[in-house]
């Protein structure tokens, strides 16, 4: 008897046949974050602690109020969240496809996700597919 991630690893790869790539990687980012107990994106609320996992779309420099801010966009196969480290303009290993563990307070802001200075754990990048 398979478990549940063996039965998501044989319906991917059937769906493989038909070629959707994109949700092949969603679905496997998906697995990675229940592996190490992080929340889904889109099922986190305004003000919870919540630990995330995903890869880093995009990273830019954003100065908010004349203070340094490096901003990244978080994708967990199922939504993004956009990290905020305030005082910085960059930090080691984190760029885009840097895959991470991402904790903290998430905020809703203008119906968008946020978490300002996240703790986080760089995690290597898995071979998607």
């Amino acid at each position: 008897m398979g478990s549940d991630k063996t039965g998501g690893l044989w319906k991917r790869a059937f769906r493989g046949l038909a070629g959707d790539r994109e949700q092949q990687d969603a679905e496997v980012l998906q697995d990675y974050a229940l592996d190490c107990g992080a929340r889904s994106i889109t099922g986190c609320h305004d003000r919870e602690m919540v630990t995330l996992y995903g890869t880093l779309r995009t990273i830019t420099f954003s100065p908010r109020g004349g203070v340094p801010a490096l901003e990244g966009e978080l994708y967990d196969g199922t939504g993004t969240v956009k990290l905020v480290w305030l005082g910085r303009r960059k930090i080691a290993g984190i760029h885009p496809g840097t895959e991470l563990i991402a904790a903290g307070r998430i905020g809703v802001v203008d119906g968008d996700r946020v978490m300002f200075n996240p703790r986080y754990e760089l995690r290597p990048t898995a071979a998607h597919g």
